[in-house]
């Protein structure tokens, strides 16, 4: 379940890629809404050269501004003399109880199991399973009718309108996007609802039918639109003022020269209540911030990626990204052994200076979440410690003494009567200084403690299962108790998982694997368990790696600046400064590392293991 619900709106001027593009190519992008609507009309007036009547559908993903773009073709076919004819997606939902009696199955309500109603189960049946068929079927009888005798421009908007049913009618596509920091806080503002929905609901429960069901089709959508070409173009929704139009030759075009570069993706920031300050000085985020304590650098269906070239700059959701250029970006085989998705998220946790740990929890493996979820995958973690305070502590399994059933048994109590529970008597910890790597398959009992930022590193998993077992009875940032999740995590504990095999295990002592004079490659973390390799590149002044089709994942956690440069086309790289993480495309091949600091290096490498497609427990 993603839990980006409360996103900071602030976008950081300093996650951007300056890419190399022709011109030519870049100018045939427009500058705004206004500007697009022009082209658009244009193009229908091209249309009305060699016939009477033009179709026109713009679809997009949830809260795209899709009104506002298509009051402003309106108005701009109007100026042309182009009578125009708009028409709304909206009736063609099926009615709201019954839509709500439909998804009942995928948002249950069982509050012994999930106390606030968090979690779901992934929708997958698309726009069909929404949508009145007999409503879509009198719509396209009447799109046939008016592309047969009717003139000017009818146009279709609203989520829905390049289904399977509708698509092949229009004359003209278009998708709107927006990326998912922005639609998330759309939804806050209310700015958007649920499709289908006439009526609000609470703001948790509208992001959790979001997340399982509103999320999935557009999301979905987008991706078949663009890889099967069925759009004839794009744009860019964050800024209803300045979409920027696309076409989707274009696009293609520049998101395949974008693959050629490493890539930084925009963080999105998030406060909370265990949240520190290490992060938020370092990059001088907004003062009214509380704290910063997830930095989601490489989320990958949260975060954004921005171009910058020839002057301007795009904006894009990263996940549309991956659904372009996959096979390039993560390797071909990768896409087919995960499905399309980026299969390891990254993510800063900075509890530095703060108040308190994080919460002691648990996550599950690929069966209970396919059977539960409808999602693919496991949901293993590890942290890599970068930074420490003072007693800063990393938890991880049961103490070898430790009763796993009373733990339970007290965290239940503890939740439901207030009785605080010591969980230092059953939770081992161990002290914890930079450069320690932490792998916590699914099962294992952990948390951050204070006073410390580690670079967590998980699978698959879209979205995230937390089974918080216990939280020290803890009010979040609104005052409200935050949610205990035992019934699930009783489920899944790795009662096993204990001191002495977890030391052995889990935390290992680091083995180098090549090396040279200046230079070293260590396995920090490798384990059946992950199907990812951890990894420290320790240099003074350069290093020399090659993904060999397999894409390299670099968090920049000792040294200033450096500069990760293609060695076939060194006119390919990215200048990656302190607390950085950077994606090395698959078909990037060899490259170089080059130290543009003083002092030596410490690059934390992630990459997918041998044999990684074997992994039965990926898909549960």
């Amino acid at each position: 379940m993603s839990f980006m619900f409360t996103p900071f709106p602030y976008d950081d001027p300093s996650a951007v890629n300056r890419i190399t593009v022709d011109r030519q190519l870049t100018d045939q992008i427009t500058a705004d809404t206004d500007a697009s609507a022009q082209a658009i009309a244009a193009r229908v007036a091209d249309k009305l050269v060699g016939q009477k009547a033009c179709l026109l559908g713009i679809d997009g993903y949830m809260s795209a501004p899709l009104d506002k773009l298509a009051g402003a073709i309106a108005l701009a076919c109007e100026a042309r003399g182009i009578s125009v004819r708009l028409a709304t997606t909206e009736p063609l939902y099926l009615d709201e109880d019954v839509l709500d009696e439909k998804l009942k199955p995928y948002l249950p309500e069982d509050r012994d199991m999930d106390p606030v109603l968090l979690f779901g189960s992934l929708y997958h049946e698309g726009f069909d399973g929404l949508l009145d068929s007999g409503k879509v079927s009198t719509l396209a009888d009447q799109l046939k009718q008016f592309s047969a005798a009717g003139t000017g421009l009818t146009l279709v908007y609203g989520q829905g309108t390049l289904s399977d049913k509708l698509r092949p009618l229009f004359d003209l596509r278009l998708f709107v996007d927006v990326t998912q920091k922005r639609t998330v806080l759309n939804y806050r503002s209310g700015a958007c609802n649920n499709l289908g929905r006439q009526r609000f609901d609470k703001i948790s429960a509208m992001l959790r039918r979001a997340y399982y069901v509103d999320f999935e089709v557009t999301a979905a959508l987008r991706g078949q639109l663009i890889r099967n070409s069925q759009i004839d173009h794009y744009l860019t929704g964050d800024d209803a003022e300045r979409m920027q139009l696309i076409s989707l030759t274009v696009l293609k075009q520049l998101f395949s020269v974008m693959v050629t570069y490493p890539l930084r993706c925009r963080p999105v920031y998030l406060e909370g209540v265990w949240g520190g300050f290490y992060v938020k000085h370092l990059r001088n985020l907004p003062e009214e911030m509380k704290n910063c304590a997830w930095v989601f650098d490489l989320i990958p269906m949260e975060v954004s990626i921005v171009a910058d070239t020839n002057g301007r700059q795009f904006e894009f959701p990263f996940y549309c990204f991956i659904q372009t250029v996959g096979p390039e970006l993560l390797g071909p085989q990768v896409v087919e052994t995960f499905g399309g998705y980026f299969p390891i998220r990254f993510n800063y946790d900075d509890t530095f200076h703060s108040s308190g740990n994080m919460s002691i929890q648990v996550h599950p493996p690929a069966d209970y979440v396919t059977q539960n979820y409808n999602e693919l995958g496991r949901q293993d973690e590890s942290y890599y410690v970068v930074v420490t305070g003072q007693g800063a502590k990393t938890y991880i399994g049961f103490r070898d003494d430790a009763d796993p059933e009373e733990f339970i048994e007290k965290a239940r109590r503890a939740d439901e009567h207030g009785e605080a529970l010591d969980h230092d008597r059953y939770v081992h910890s161990l002290p914890s200084k930079p450069g320690m790597q932490f792998m916590l398959p699914a099962g294992t009992i952990h948390s951050s403690g204070r006073n410390q930022v580690i670079l967590e590193i998980g699978s698959l998993t879209i979205g995230s299962y937390t089974y918080k077992m216990y939280d020290y009875m803890r009010k979040d940032l609104e005052g409200k108790l935050r949610p205990i999740h035992t019934y699930h995590g009783d489920k899944v504990l790795r009662r096993d998982f204990k001191a002495a095999w977890v030391d052995k295990n889990l935390v290992q002592a680091p083995r180098t694997i090549r090396e040279g004079d200046t230079w070293r490659e260590i396995i920090v973390g490798e384990h059946d368990l992950l199907y990812f390799s951890l990894r420290n590149l320790v240099f003074d002044q350069r290093i020399e790696d090659d993904t060999c089709d397999r894409f390299h994942v670099l968090a920049l956690v000792d040294g200033e600046k450096v500069q990760v440069r293609s060695l076939k086309d060194p006119s390919r790289f990215f200048e990656q400064r302190y607390l950085d993480i950077v994606v090395v495309p698959a078909s990037f091949g060899p490259y170089e590392i080059i130290n543009k600091g003083v002092g030596s290096v410490v690059m934390h490498k992630t990459m997918l293991k041998e044999g990684y497609e074997h992994d039965t427990a990926i898909r549960g």
